[in-house]
Formats: structure tokens, sequence, C-alpha cells
């Protein structure tokens, strides 16, 4: 029975559905009809939708019936036409979302002026239905997948959605009728049961690990149609999704069909399978290991969530766990230590086995068992937009979200899977109202904070920081897949997606057992990733872990911080700040417990990462910022502030270690992290935070031990002693300079930082954005990118991104994207306005930014270069003192640093260092020093009590060094001895200290150096609260010796011993000896206050903004004398002394002589200065001369054959070997020349109007309209009717893939030349080119070439002489030509040059396809050359035409100057045409000048015709005619030539106007030219003329059925003879061009300009066909000059075209050459707007295989579509773009790629990227559409694309080629 139902007919099910439907909807009648009715249903649905043998248990492998579907389908309609039921439910939908669910890479929109949520999206269609006009929008690559979130108020604001989504009311949709669903309600359970049947059959438990990826992608497969059917159903709209959702989720319909009981065979089957798959679905383990209480996670325990359960004993052993899921045996290292996490978990359903109670459930299982397949995830998305399902799913989700942890984590295609799993819990979770409910309802914060504990706890490892062996605490390994492969990220992202929601964020902050949790996890991560430094070896391999590390810290902990800060932000939410902060604090004190942490750090290691000291900070921060709690109410003790500034500190050191190059053995990945730790994107939760908390510590620790830590952690301390010599222990003396300016430097930042202390967020972001712009110019796009984003989901991008633009408008100015013809394309840049420069650059900011030290110098040199431009400054500025944001009053304290000792002693010692000359200083050390003196007397505390300075001394130490704290009180006190420890070598210990303080006594002690102040450093071990008596100096007059504290640091050298140094200076006179040090001249410094008392009140002073050293010096002097009167005295005392002069004064011999070194070697560098710079204004010359492709003025001084007249012979420069010559038979030279194939003259057309991009279906191009198109049409016709041979001579070709020949004007010997592609040859570099081809560049240049052009060896004098008119008669000179064309050019003989020219020829053929070149019947007949080479000629000289813009109004030399080859190439044409003879009888010369006697008229008959002479292209018969006479021609007979030529054009033009007028026009004309037929100038009248041709074309049937054909032919428009007069003038004019061009090649002589509407009169007359030059009443006519009676040769060339019509009337006029208007070639024309372009391209199919292409790509010459890289179109192993750019361009192609915005050029068989033509508002280019800004076309930059076509200069311009391999 089972059989035969699924074989029934249509018609058979369509009547039982029919019969069915009819039978329940009565309902009415009985009830047990309808029963009976849904009995047979379901016994028909068993059958039709299992398989077959249904007696039987059936095997996995075995598909569903096919006959299901159309079951189903008939069955759901109830009899109807399926598309008539879709219709009929599709009435009922109130669809007032969207909903539409797209995969990966679909193309989307983003509007942040519409979005609540920053990942709300919008599809296409709503996107342009909606008005998003001027929002700040973007479009997207999907790279999850998303659903389309229009009509959803919850996501986005109502202004935003739609018109289709805009209506609200439901009122309007009639309900549903109960009939029109009532099969779906009973078919669709069975339906789904039945698919989840067969996904429970095909499922088995993976064994020992092996992957069934294979079984379960079958299975998929096998289901696909049904889940598609689903899918379809759901797109029906809401009426049926509201069915599926009352399916999906009733627990009655689950209980009835799946419990397994019923009596089906295959069902009990399936069922015991479930139970199977459910078992590992749980977190705890199976119930025997529960029954003890006593639960033991296994070595990979994959997940026990929270170990807890009614005892809620939990411990932790290493038990062996007997689930065969969870033996994927992490490290070793897990098993010992694992973490006790908190027992009493509120939701007991995590720990248990899933429990399923509909099918919605066992879907959603099912689904994360087979690893999210795509179709699955579409349907379960489809379904959304019903808000009862959008609830049951979410809260099923939620139940399931461990299971799917455990599921990702031993999936192999992780990244997919993920990806899945974000496209459906994005959708979720981005609803705030629905992330509250389950929240409140599911637990769901602590679900996914225990399923992320759990996660991570499979890849713990033991901690090495600080204490290795006994350390106790754990944390992750970055090394293992979870974190390398970013496995976590798709429940990391759900969950600061959902603390993006005000409420649940809350719920998360009040719960302390959820936050004592959190902290937990963040701990997995503090000190992870260890660096050690390498002392000894390189490391053999350099791990790349820190990437994991960086990314896990970022997203794992970073995030989820800014997204609970950022619901921190008023009073009201103080307790939950104290929350955090309290168990910050907790968490951390149990961290330095499991470290053992005491007071110092283990040296030599560094870890960049501190999540909880970071959370710490920035929760502080926020609470004074923004919810004015008191500090000190949330900070710790004393000691626990020592223990956390300790690794923020080792941080800073370390980093400057990178830098010194200390870790150098570490590889390049340390210098990788120190950089990250700073970068854009990480900084500020890096070492924002970091510095912040270092800010705090130092404000509430004592100011001498903080200084005196930093000092010590950056192993500087043994440098800073006054001695010229020491020791250091920790650090080798090249380092000891940079670390010292790290330390100081570091200072630096740390007092004038104020990001977190007090500056406002538009501080913030204008300091950020001036830092960034002051390294470089920027583009908009790299500033969004560098400006570190206060990781804050709620507000779009940027913190407040509004202020951003208008912030940027504030502080830069737009440079718009210009355009060099060197083809480098710039962008728009945004650049910083002057007054930036002037007031608001900050050197501390751009340090602490910068990722590249190099930033830093730059910034330097740009601020530089700003003051010389604006004139303030002159010499070698140095950074500017900026003044800083007043400091929070919380913070007040940090500048306690600046007034003590300390610091005081070491900011006097260095000062003396730098005075003395010893070695390791820099003039960074001296500018740092000087900022922090000016910091401190920038920040004292005003008053200046010295009674209270002396008693704060009293009871703090002894030592004399300083009397007080206060710096500006301080810089007055002289030291006058001082007691060092030296190295017993050292200078100072050899001598007494002297007696009295003579200025020789200074001057003696030059070398002497600096006391060890800092003793200090064993006393702060000690302990920190007794800092000791620094009492290594003396200042008291006594010399006696007091004993000191000796401390040497462990394994130093004993011999040091102790000298006393005299000193006597202060602070202040070591300043002023330094100005006068700087400046290099006694008494420079002079206090400004004795001649201009103002100078002491004006505060600001913007003399001394900027300068370099001497003005920071007496900027200095001068705050310290506005700050204390006393200071004032002083200073005016020093500078009264005449001081004695600086130290190195006496100079000793060896001095003088470095000295004179010094001199000699800057004179050395003088000069070298003055080569170079005159060798650089050389090349520039050059290359402006050789390089200018632009600019066709510019006349290059190359010696070329058309050298000046008085030289004999042409002289030839050999670039290669350097000498010049002439060139010879035997050693010819050459050009260097570029051949390339070339279709541009082809794309012309006879239209002005541009060709436009199609941009939807209805626009196409037709290529019927080209000039190649109409060519190729006209000779084919021709070849149809008349002989072969003379076919080939009366047309050119090389419209198509004809040869270009340009060059860059530079010769060479031919033999050198050779000698020059062997050593390419074996020149193993890559080069850009192949030299197998002979391609190569230019020695000189470096343009590419590929072919020489030997140079005819020519003499310049005959030329003169040629050139001279001689009076032979036109009849003499027409036999001339006669005779030499009979001659039969004879191969010269075998030298050297015809070789060359033989094989250049060979190299022209070569060039183009022989598809271009083969046009005769015969294939391989010789006319094919004949042909191919007078069109060679032709080409290049109309190319050069189309350059000069296609008219010779300008006249002048020739494009390039005398960079033109063509003289040369008509020598190596003409040597090879001569070779062809042309049968005397057919020399189409004789048929121009001689009348045909009679005979030859008969000859006819037997063959197919010769082509009538008025059916010949002139220009083609004028190069046959030139080319075929011996060279060097005589310019006499080329004058003849294009005389007898210029008759036979008027002539056409004459005949094809009398075609084109009406009958009536012609009767009058030919009458009116009939009368004046006997005047004496009738053959010089066109009147004449006109009526003789009518005349005699009135005797065939040429003119007749005239007035049925098209009468379009211009006879509406009578003919007046001014008209006519223009008509003859314009056509003839083409011609006179190209014989003008010629003549100026072959002859020289100058090209004349003049107007556009005299360019006939001017080059007639330049040609000679004007005798002499007549403005008035100017005939075309006159021009004419006839060899034989005009009107018998024109009878007899009529006569030709009579007898041809009276055969084919139709195309007679069809091949009279209708010379149309070429206008210039052009590209298309594209749209203003790029995504008229993407929306129509992206999705369009490909024709050939109607599939659409990955990248699909358009042609801009011709519009065709084609896929780059498409293996669906590859043509014998050709893609799809070479091939185009073969066939469209001759082997040049022009692509747009339409999902990059790019343009890329195909030049034979190389491709370069070219760059775009689109830009966006801010002028960048957006590549590869990855920002997904709106983009405008760029005007300029097309022009330069269709420019570098035309001319052919893509090789030349564009630098970055690569072979292409046809795979494009």
């Amino acid at each position: 029975m089972a059989a035969a139902a699924a074989e029934w007919s249509s018609q058979e099910q369509r009547a039982t559905a029919a019969r069915l439907k009819a039978a329940l909807s009565a309902g009415g009648c009985e009830d047990g009809e309808a029963a009976a009715a849904a009995g047979e249903l379901r016994a028909l649905l068993e059958r039709v939708l299992l398989p077959s043998s249904s007696s039987s248990p059936w095997s996995p492998g075995e598909a569903p019936p096919a006959e299901a579907l159309p079951w189903c389908r008939w069955l759901l309609s109830g009899g109807e036409p399926w598309e008539g039921f879709v219709a009929s439910v599709r009435a009922y939908d109130p669809a007032t979302l969207c909903g539409l669910v797209w995969t990966a890479n679909f193309v989307a929109y983003r509007c942040r002026t519409c979005g609540i949520s920053p990942c709300m999206s919008l599809c296409a269609e709503c996107f342009h239905l909606g008005d998003h006009a001027g929002h700040d929008y973007n479009m997207f690559r999907s790279q999850a997948g998303g659903a389309c979130d229009c009509g959803d108020g919850n996501v986005m604001r109502h202004e935003g959605f739609c018109k289709r989504h805009r209506i609200k009311s439901s009122s309007e949709v009639p309900s549903v009728p109960k009939d029109l669903l009532i099969m779906s309600e009973l078919v669709l359970p069975q339906f789904i049961f039945y698919l989840i049947q067969y996904l429970r059959e095909g499922y088995n438990e993976p064994v020992l690990d092996l992957p069934s990826e294979k079984d379960l992608h079958k299975v998929l497969q096998m289901l696909e149609p049904h889940i598609s059917f689903l899918e379809d159903l759901t797109k029906m709209g809401g009426a049926m999704r509201s069915v599926l959702t009352q399916v999906l989720t009733n627990q009655q319909f689950y209980t009835d069909l799946s419990s397994g009981s019923g009596e089906n065979a295959c069902v009990k089957k399936s069922h015991e399978k479930y139970l199977v798959a459910l078992k590992g679905s749980g977190l705890t383990f199976p119930e025997d290991k529960l029954a003890c209480g006593v639960q033991e996670p296994g070595a990979g325990a994959s997940s026990s969530v929270v170990q807890g359960f009614s005892g809620g004993k939990s411990t932790s052993g290493q038990g062996d766990s007997s689930d065969e899921e969870d033996q994927d045996g992490s490290q070793g290292v897990g098993k010992h230590k694992r973490v006790k996490l908190s027992s009493t978990a509120k939701d007991q359903s995590i720990m248990d086995v899933l429990k399923h109670k509909c099918f919605l459930e066992e879907l959603l299982f099912w689904t994360i068992k087979y690893e999210f397949p795509q179709k699955m995830v579409t349907f379960l998305l489809n379904m959304l937009p019903d808000q009862d399902y959008k609830i049951a799913f979410t809260k099923t989700f939620v139940q399931h979200y461990a299971f799917i942890m455990k599921t990702l984590k031993k999936s192999h295609e992780s990244d997919t899977m993920s990806n899945r799993i974000v496209h459906i819990s994005v959708q979720l979770f981005s609803n705030e109202e629905l992330a509250r409910q389950v929240t409140e309802e599911c637990q769901l914060l602590d679900i996914m904070v225990t399923v992320l504990l759990y996660m991570m706890e499979s890849c713990l490892i033991k901690s090495e920081l600080q204490d290795e062996e006994n350390s106790l605490h754990v944390v992750v390994n970055c090394g293992e897949a979870l974190l390398k492969n970013n496995t976590y990220w798709p429940l990391v992202s759900d969950f600061i997606n959902i603390l993006s929601h005000q409420s649940v964020a809350k719920k998360f902050l009040e719960d302390h057992r959820l936050l004592v949790t959190w902290m937990n996890f963040v701990s997995f991560f503090q000190g992870m990733n260890l660096n050690k430094r390498e002392l000894n070896e390189h490391v053999e391999f350099e791990s790349q872990t820190y990437y994991a590390a960086f990314a896990a810290e970022l997203e794992a902990c970073a995030q989820p911080m800014w997204g609970l800060l950022s619901h921190c932000k008023v009073r009201e939410t103080q307790e939950y700040t104290r929350n955090v902060v309290r168990y910050c604090l907790e968490a951390l004190q149990d961290w330095f417990d499991a470290i053992n942490f005491v007071d110092e750090p283990t040296p030599n290691q560094v870890t960049f990462h501190l999540p909880m000291h970071r959370y710490y900070a920035m929760f502080l921060s926020k609470a004074v910022k923004c919810q004015e709690l008191d500090l000190d109410s949330l900070l710790p003790d004393q000691e626990m502030l020592m223990k956390l500034m300790v690794h923020p500190l080792q941080i800073q050191a370390s980093l400057s270690e990178i830098h010194s190059n200390m870790w150098v053995r570490n590889g390049l990945q340390i210098k990788g992290q120190a950089m990250t730790y700073v970068q854009s994107h990480f900084c500020n939760s890096m070492i924002d935070p970091d510095i912040y908390l270092l800010q705090v510590c130092a404000s509430r620790l004592d100011p001498d031990y903080f200084i005196s830590s930093v000092f010590e952690r950056f192993k500087v301390v043994d440098l800073l002693t006054m001695a010229s010599q020491h020791q250091n222990t920790v650090l080798d003396s090249e380092h000891e300079r940079s670390m010292l300016e790290g330390a100081l430097t570091f200072l630096v930042i740390l007092l004038s930082l104020r990001l977190h202390l007090g500056m406002t967020d538009d501080e913030i972001l204008r300091a950020e954005m001036v830092a960034q712009l002051c390294m470089n110019d920027r583009t908009h796009s790299s500033l969004l990118d560098l400006i570190p984003e206060n990781p804050n989901p709620k507000s779009g991008i940027i913190p407040g991104s509004l202020s951003f633009e208008s912030m940027l408008s504030a502080v830069a100015d737009f440079k718009a994207p210009v355009f060099e013809p060197g083809g480098s394309m710039q962008q728009g840049m945004y650049t910083p306005k002057a007054e930036v420069w002037d007031k608001e650059f900050d050197p501390v900011m751009v340090i602490l930014r910068t990722v590249y030290r190099r930033d830093v110098q730059s910034a330097m040199d740009r601020y530089t270069t700003f003051l010389k431009q604006s004139g303030k400054v002159h010499g070698n500025p140095w950074p500017p003192y900026k003044k800083r944001t007043p400091l929070h009053p919380s913070y007040k304290g940090l500048m306690r640093l600046l007034h003590c000792k300390t610091l005081h002693i070491v900011l006097f010692t260095l000062l003396y260092k730098i005075l003395m000359d010893h070695q390791n200083l820099s003039e960074h050390v001296l500018c740092m020093v000087l900022y922090l003196i000016e910091l401190g007397l920038e920040n004292s505390s005003e008053q200046e009590s010295d009674e209270e300075d002396s008693a704060g001394s009293q009871e703090r130490c002894h030592d004399s060094w300083f009397p007080g704290n206060n710096l500006v009180s301080n810089m007055r006190h002289f030291i006058n001895y001082v007691r060092v420890r030296v190295p017993e070598t050292a200078p100072e210990v050899k001598r007494e200290p002297p007696a009295s303080t003579s200025s020789d006594g200074l001057a003696a002690s030059q070398n002497s150096g600096t006391a060890q102040v800092f003793s200090l450093v064993a006393e702060r071990r000690k302990k920190f609260q007794e800092i000791i008596n620094r009492n290594t100096t003396e200042a008291n007059q006594a010399v006696r010796p007091k004993t000191s504290m000796k401390w040497s640091a462990p394994g130093a050298t004993p011999q040091l011993t102790t000298a006393i140094l005299e000193v006597k200076e202060s602070i202040l006179s070591l300043l002023i000896k330094l100005h006068h040090k700087l400046s290099g001249k006694q008494n420079s410094y002079y206090p400004p206050w004795l001649d201009d008392m103002e100078t002491l009140i004006q505060h600001e002073n913007p003399k001394y903004l900027h300068g370099d050293g001497m003005t920071a010096v007496e900027r200095i002097l001068l705050k310290a004398a506005l700050q204390s009167r006393l200071n004032k005295h002083i200073i005016e005392e020093i500078c009264r002394k005449v001081t004695p002069p600086v130290p190195p004064k006496k100079i000793s011999p060896a001095e003088k002589k470095t000295l004179d070194k010094e001199e000699r070697r800057q004179k050395a560098r003088e000069r070298q200065q003055k080569l170079l710079a005159e060798f650089a204004s050389r090349q520039k010359s050059f290359m402006e001369t050789a390089m200018d492709v632009e600019s066709p003025e510019v006349d290059i001084a190359m010696e070329i054959a058309t050298a000046e007249q008085h030289v004999s012979e042409a002289v030839y420069d050999c670039v290669i070997c350097g000498q010049s010559g002439p060139s010879t038979e035997e050693r010819p030279a050459g050009l260097v020349v570029l051949l390339q194939a070339s279709s541009v003259l082809g794309q012309c057309r006879d239209t002005t109007e541009p060709k436009k991009l199609p941009t939807s279906e209805k626009e196409q191009i037709y290529p019927g309209d080209t000039c190649a198109a109409v060519y190729e049409a006209r000779l084919a016709t021709l070849q149809q009717y008349f002989k072969d041979s003379s076919c080939l001579q009366s047309v050119s070709i090389g419209w198509e893939g004809g040869v270009y020949v340009q060059t860059c004007g530079h010769t060479l010997h031919i033999d050198c030349h050779k000698s020059y592609m062997e050593s390419l040859r074996n020149d193993q570099v890559l080069q850009g080119f192949s030299v197998e081809k002979g391609e190569f560049t230019c020695p000189l240049c470096r343009q590419f070439a590929n072919s020489v052009l030997p140079c005819y060896p020519g003499n310049n004098v005959e030329r003169t002489l040629w050139q001279c008119h001689s009076n032979k008669s036109m009849q003499d000179l027409i036999k001339e030509v006669e005779e030499l064309q009979e001659q039969l050019g004879t191969f010269p003989s075998e030298t050297n040059l015809s070789k060359e020219m033989e094989s250049v020829m060979k190299d022209i053929k070569s060039t183009t396809q022989k598809k271009y070149t083969d046009y005769s019947k015969s294939p391989g007949s010789p006319d094919n050359d004949f042909l191919f080479m007078y069109s060679v000629a032709r080409t290049n000289l109309e190319l050069e035409l189309v350059h000069r813009g296609g008219n010779l109004c300008l006249g002048g030399a020739s494009t390039a100057g005398k960079r033109s080859c063509l003289n040369q190439l008509f020598h190596v044409l003409a040597m090879h045409m001569r070779l062809y003879s042309i049968d005397s009888a057919f020399n189409p010369w004789k048929k121009l000048t001689q009348l045909a006697r009679d005979e030859n008229l008969q000859m006819s008959n037997e063959e197919q015709p010769e082509v009538p002479v008025l059916y010949r292209d002139v220009s083609s018969l004028l190069l046959i005619q030139i080319l075929t006479m011996p060279q060097p021609l005589r310019k006499e007979h080329f004058i003849c030539i294009t005389k007898v030529l210029f008759t036979l054009l008027y002539m056409q033009a004459l005949v094809i106007l009398s075609v084109k007028c009406s009958t009536e026009d012609r009767m009058t004309w030919m009458n009116s030219g009939a009368l004046k037929k006997n005047l004496s100038n009738a053959k010089k009248t066109w009147e004449v003329l006109l009526s003789h041709v009518i005349s005699e074309l009135s005797k065939g049937k040429i003119y007749e059925q005239e007035e049925t054909e098209d009468p379009a032919m211009d006879s509406t428009s009578a003919w007046c003879p001014q008209s006519i007069e223009i008509y003859l003038q314009q056509f003839c004019l083409p011609f006179l061009r190209i014989t003008s061009l010629l003549q100026h090649h072959l002859f020289g002589g100058e090209l004349p300009s003049c107007q556009e509407g005299e360019e006939f009169t001017v080059l007639a007359n330049c040609l000679g066909l004007l005798s002499s030059f007549q403005s008035s009443q100017f005939s075309s006519a006159s021009c004419l000059d006839w060899s034989v009676p005009p009107f018998d040769i024109i009878s007899q060339w009529c006569s030709e075209l009579v007898s041809f019509s009276n055969n084919h009337t139709k195309q007679v006029k069809i091949l009279l050459i209708q010379e149309p208007k070429w206008d210039l070639p052009r590209l298309l024309q594209l749209p203003e707007n790029y995504n008229t372009i993407f929306q129509y391209y992206h999705r369009k199919s490909c024709s050939v295989c109607s599939k659409v292409p990955k990248d699909p790509a358009v042609c801009l010459v011709c519009g065709t579509f084609v896929c780059l890289k498409g293996l669906c179109c590859k043509q014998q192993s050709y893609c799809e773009c070479v091939l185009h750019s073969q066939n469209c361009g001759a082997g040049t192609g022009i692509f747009l790629l339409i999902n990059a915005s790019v343009i890329i050029i195909i030049r034979g068989l190389r491709f370069c990227l070219w760059g775009s033509v689109y830009l966006d508002a801010h002028g960048e280019e957006d590549r590869d559409l990855r920002r997904g800004k709106p983009l405008y076309i760029c005007k300029e930059r097309y022009k330069v694309l269709e420019q570098q076509w035309v001319s052919h200069t893509f090789d030349h311009i564009n630098k970055r080629w690569g072979p292409h391999y046809n795979g494009l």
C-alpha cells in the first residue's frame, strides 16, 4: 500500500487532498467523519514520508522518498494549485518586519544615524527604499550572515524604515479564514517529526574522535529539499509563520509523536540514537559519578560547568573521566592545577543533560550537533519575525548554550561554525527587551559567564611569572587552538552584545557572585604570554602566540569592561563601581599571593597582559571623572599601592629596553608586542590604563621612593654619578643612553599626560587627532582608524562621531587629491592648520602614540618645516613646551614628584654631566631634563617661605644636597663639594681637592664628574618608610669626609675609591653656563628684565614659544625669576660675574687634530652637497624632457635624423657605449622602440555623443557604430564583388590590432643592444618583463621597450637639395613616378643593416595576432603582407593625428618633438614593400594618370573586376604610392603624387554629393553646371565637375529607387553652394591631414598652425596644392591640378561604377566612401555614483555559465561583462579577462573590478592595478569596498586613464606590473 501511495499520479494526489480537506474543514457534520479523515491523513503521511521498506528499520544512508514533497504540497493546499495557495496565504501577511535572512558575502547596509544597536543592518532593497540621504551609512559584505532589521523598532529608529515597512497598524490585514490553513496544522507536525527522525537516524557518535563529517554531510544533502521546503513556507508570510510557531512550540505534539513508545520500529530505533546523542550534552558526567557526590573533571574536562549539586561540595581531582567525549587530553600542566570555582550555581539546568519539550528544542539540538548547517540556520532565522517564536527560540538557544560551546570546541570547522552561531545570536541578543527577559527568566548572565569560564578552563597552564616553582596562579596557554584560532569569539561577542543593554549590565554589576566569577575569569589572562629575555642565544623559534594573547585580552577582557563602563556614567551608579573595584582589589591581592610576590619583580621577565590592573584603573578613572566618588575611599593601603605599581612600571621599562635593542635575541616578535601595546586599537585598553594607574600610585606614594624606583627599574642608577666614569652592573654601556632617555621620557609622560586626569572627552579627541596629524598628513579613514575609539558599543564607531567631523575641520585643512603625471595618484589628505602647529603641537602625546620611533622624528621635521616657512625660527627647533589641562583635584599629589630632593639631585647631576661633556648623554636627555624643570616651575606651590622648607627638611634628613623640597628654592642652592665613588682609574682620584676655587682650578678639573647620589637604592630595599640620609655629599665648607653608606651592587667590582669633587654650582648657574655652551659664546645670557620690566609681568611671551635649547633655557630662567625675587637676584649676580670659560677651551694638540679633521670633514661634506645638488638638478631636467609624456610641446635635445640642417650626416649617440657616430650599413644604430598592437583607432565613433556604461537591463551597447566595424564590413563587401588582390589595396587595415610604434628617443648600436640583452638574460634578478620575448628597458631612461628600429644611413645635405622646387611639368613628374615604381626593388646586399630591418619587420608582424593580418581569401598571399605593411604606416599616422586632438590646427613639430620614429619606420616598410612588384597593368597610378584604351575594358569580363577607382581609399593609395618608390623620395615626386590623388578624392566627394541630394536638386545642378562648361576655369569649378559627374552616372542605375529608400540621406535639406563648399572641404580634410603629417615626417619642416576654419586652405598651401594663398571667396576646386583632360578621366572612372551598378544596384551606394566624421576614441562614460554600477553588476549573472561570478568585471572600452579569474569561462587555459583583452583591445584591456572599485590594466602578458576613479567624499579610494562609503567619480582621474589609453603609455607610467599567466 505504501509503495502504491508513492506512485499515485498527481491527479489522484490532488483529489485525495481535496477530499481530506473538505472532510476536515466541514467538521460540523459528524465529528466521527473528521476524526476518520484525520486518521487517514496520519496513515497516509506516515507512508509517504518514511522510506518504502517501513517494516524493517532503515539504514542511515537511505534517502526519503522523492514523492514526499509533492504530496505535502497537495495536502497543504488542499488540492489547489500550489502557486495559488501561496498567493492566498500571502494575502494575510501583516508584514511589518522585513526579516530577510542572508548568508556570508551578501552585500548589506548599515546606517549609524538610524541604528539603535550597532549591529543593525538592512538589505539593499530596504536601504534604497528608505531615505538615508546625508546619513552616516556604509555598505558592507556580511562576514557571518545576518538579517534585515527594517521595521524593528527595537534595533533602529522609525525614521529609517523603508516605504514597505512603515505601516504599523495590523487592523488593515484581514483575519485568516479557518479552513485556509487547517491542513497545514495537521500535516506540518508530522513533516517536522519525520525531518527530526532522519536527523536522529543519520547521526552517529564520532568513534575515537574520527571526524564523521562525511556522513553528516550526506545526511544534510539528502534532507536539503525538505529543509528548503520549510524555508519556503516561512516566506509565505505571517499567517503561515504563526502556524509553524504553533507546531514547533507545542509540547503536546512533541510528546505524542516523539516519545519513541509507538509501535513503529524505526521510530524506536531513532529514539534510542537520540538518547545516546543527548548523553554528552550536559555539563556533568554520567549518573554513577554523581552518586558519590564527588566530581572529577578529566584531563581535558571538556566542560564541567559549575561543580555544584545537592551537596554543594566541590573537589577537583585528576580522576579519569569515563565520558568518551572528554578525552581530548589538554596539556599535562593543566591537570595539576585546576581552579576551584564557586559551587553554588543558581541554575541547576546548566548542569544536567538537556531535556527537550518541543520540536523547536530538538531541532536546535540537531542543528548544533550537525554543526549549524546553513539551510537550518536560515530556516530558524526566517521564523524570527513571529514574536512568540522569537521568545521561544531565544529561550531554547540559551538553554543549549553550554552545549553549543562544547560542540564548538570540538568542531573541525570552528570558523564556519562561529560565524553561523553569531549569525543567530546577534539577531536574538541585540534586542534589549528580549535580552532583559531572558536574563530574568533563564539566568542568561550566569550561563554565559559559567560557559566562558569552562571554555577557558580547558587550556590553562601554570603561570611562570615571578616565582616559577611555587606559583599557584594559572593562565591560559596562548598556543592552544582555542586561543590561536579565536574559537571563543562567538561566546565573547554575545557577552559583549548583551552587556551593551543597560538593564542587563545593571543586573551583572549588582550580582556580587557573578562579579567574583568574572574576576576569576579575567585572572586567567593576567600575566599570560610571559616573555623571558634571552641573554645568550637567539631564540630558535619565534612564537607568534602574542597575536592570540593581545586579541584575547582585547576581546575577552577589555571589551566587556568598556561595555560595563558605559553604564557607569552618573552618580546613581556609584554602587556598581564600588563593587567592581572591591572585587578587583580582592582578586589582585589573591594574584599577588598566588605568584608569591614580595617587593621586587623577577628581572628579565615581562608580560604585557595585566587585565585586572586595567579593570581597576579604568573603574577608578570613571569613578572620579563621572561619579564624583572620592578617590581615597577606593584606594588600598600603601603597601598594596607599592605592589600595584610594580608590573605596569616593569612594562614601561621593558618597552624602553626593547627599543634599546636589549631583547634582540628574542626575535622580531617582541618588537611586535611592544608596538601592539601602544597601537591605536589597543592603546586605550593597555598603555593608557597602565600609565593612569602609575599616576595614581605616584600621587599617593612617597615621591622619593617612586622616583628612585623608576630609575632603578630602568637600570640607570649607576649612571647618575657626577664622576666622569662609572661602572654599571646591570646595563651595557651602549644601552645606557637610550635607557636614560627612556626613563626621563617616561617621567615626562607620567607628569604631563592628562588623559584620565581632567581632560574632557572633546579635549582628548582633539589631542589624539592633533598628535596623529602632526606625525603625517592622514586620509580620513586612516585617521578614523588611528584615533583610539572608546570601545563603547552604543556610540557607533567613534565617541560621538558627529563631533569627529567638526573637530577635524577645526584642527585640519583638507588637501584635495592631486594628480601627478607620473601616474601615482594621491588620496585626499588632512593636514594640520598653522595655528595647530603654533599652539597645539604636543610632542609628549606624539611620543605616547607612535608605534614606530621614526614617526616622532617625522613630526619634529614637519614642525621644523612649519616654523621655517612661517619664519618663526631658523635654527633647529626643540620640541615645544605645551601648557597642560589643569589637574583634577584628586590627583594633585602627582606634582609632589617634581618637588622631591631625589629628582632635584638627578636633575642637578645630569645638568652637570651635560655641561662637562660626559659620555652617553644626548640632546634628548637635556631636552627632557629642561622639560622636567619647567614642569616643576609651572606646578610649584606659589608661596616660598624658607622657614617652612627648613622645618620640613629638619625631621626628614640631614643631607645637605638641598635644604628643602621646593624646586624654586632648590634651584638657587649652591653645592660646593661632592663626594663620589669612582673606579681607581678615574682622573678624579689623582688630585687633592683644590684649596681655592680659582678659575684655573676649575679648568683643571674639567674632566671631573659627580657623586654617587643614590645610595638611596640600598635604603629602598631596607624599608620604604625610612628614606635615609642621602649624605654622600658635603655642602659645608669642610672638606673632611664623612662616613657614607656604601652599597655595592652584587657582583660589582670592588675597586671603587672615594674622591671629592669641587662643584660650586647651583641649578641656576648650571643653566646659565649651559646657555653659554649652547650658544658657543661667553656671556650670551643677559637677563631680559634688566632692559624691559614688562617681561616679568607678561605671562605668555610668544617669543619663547618656539625655539632651540637656548630659548628653552631662557624660558626657564625667566619663569624662575618670576616665581621668586631671590632667584631673580641670584641670576643677575651670576651674570654679573664674568663667567669663566666653559671647560673644554684649552685645546690639546690631539684635540686640535680632531678639530681640524672635523673642519675638513665639514668642508668635504659641503662640497659633496654641492655636487649632489648639481647632479640632482641635471637629472631633474633630463627627467622632465625624457619622461614628459603629457606635454607634447617639450622639444627634446636628442640628435635624431632631423638634426640641424648644416650637419652633413646624422650622428647618433649610443646610450650603452657612449660613442657618437653615423649609422652605417656595417654598424647600424637603432632607436629604442616599443611595438604594441592597438585597437584604439577602432573605437572611434561617428557621433560626439559619448557611450555610457550600461547600468540597467534596458541599456545596451551595440558595437556596430565603431570605426573598426565599419571598415571591416566595407572590406567584406568589396571582397564579395571584386578581385581579391585589388580589394586588399583599396583599404587600410589596422583599425583593430594595428601596430603602434613609439620610442623614447634614445639610440644605441645594434650590436651593443645584443650584448645588453645577453646580460639581461643572465641576470638572475626577477624583472617585470620577459627578456626571452625581446623585452627590455631603455638603458638610459628605463622606459619599457621591445625592439630596436634601425636608423637608415641618411645624408642631410641631400635632403635640403631635394626640397627645392624644380620646374618640371606635371606630365614629366608623373612619368618619372611611374618609371621609379617600375624599377623592381632588389633586396639590398646582405648587410647588417638589412638583416636588422628584416628582423624588426618580423617583430612588427609578430606584435599583433594573426587574425589582424590575414584578410586575403587565399591565406598567406603576398597581398596580405603588402596590405599589412602600408597599414602600419597608416595606423601610426592616424594615431598621431588622434594625439594631436584630431586635427592639425596646433601645427608645430610632431607629438613628442623629435621623439618620433616614423621616418625610420617608413624606411623599413619601404624596403620591404619594394620587394612586391605591382603588375604594371594593375598599378592604380596608371588608372589615375592615363586614359585607358578600349581593349582594357574588355578584359574584365573573364574574372571578377578590379575595384573601381572611386571606391578606393585615397589615403591608402597615397601610402602605397609613396612606399613603393625608391627611398629617399624627392619632394617634387611627393607633391606630384599628392596632386594626382587629390583629384581622385575630390571626385569621390562629388559622386557622394550627387547621390546625397534629391532628384530635383540633381537636375538643377546638372543643368547649371553644363552652362559653365565652356568657361576658361571650367575644370577648376565644382559646379561644372558636379554636373559632369551627374550626367555620367545617370547612364547607370545608380540614382534609381531613390525615393523608396531612406529619406535620411540629407535629401530633405536643399544644398546651397555654401553648404556644398563646406561639405567638400570637410570631406577632403582627413586626407590632407594625413598627407601633411607624412610630408612632415619625410622632409622635416614645421607644420603651420591655424584657426579651425582655415585648416583646409593652410594645409593645401603647405602641400603645394595651392599655388597662391587666396582667402577671399576661396573655392576648394581651385586646388585641383589635372594632368589629363578632366572630363575624359571622370567619364572613365564613372563608367566603372555604371557597369557595376547594372548588376548590383543596392551595393553601389553602400560602397561609396561615406567619410563619416570620426570622433576621437573615448572610454565609456561612467555614472556619477558608484552604487549605480555596483547594484547592477554585482548580482548580474555571467552570460556563459549563468552563475553570478565571484569577481565580476566590466570592460571600460566596450562595456562587456566578464568574470575575472572565472574558471567557468576559461577557454584553452585563457581566463575571460585575458581573452577579452585580446579580442577587444588586441592585448590591452581596461577593466573595472565591480567588487573592488579598482581598475586593472592588462597589457599583453602582464597586468597592473591602476587605481580607482571613484573616490569618497574625503577624496579617498575604497579598494575592495572595505569601508563601503558612497563613492563618486573623479573626472580628472578618469581623464588621465583615458589619456594613457589613447597615448599607449600604460607601460611607461605605471610601475608595478606582474605576469598574469592567463589567469585573470
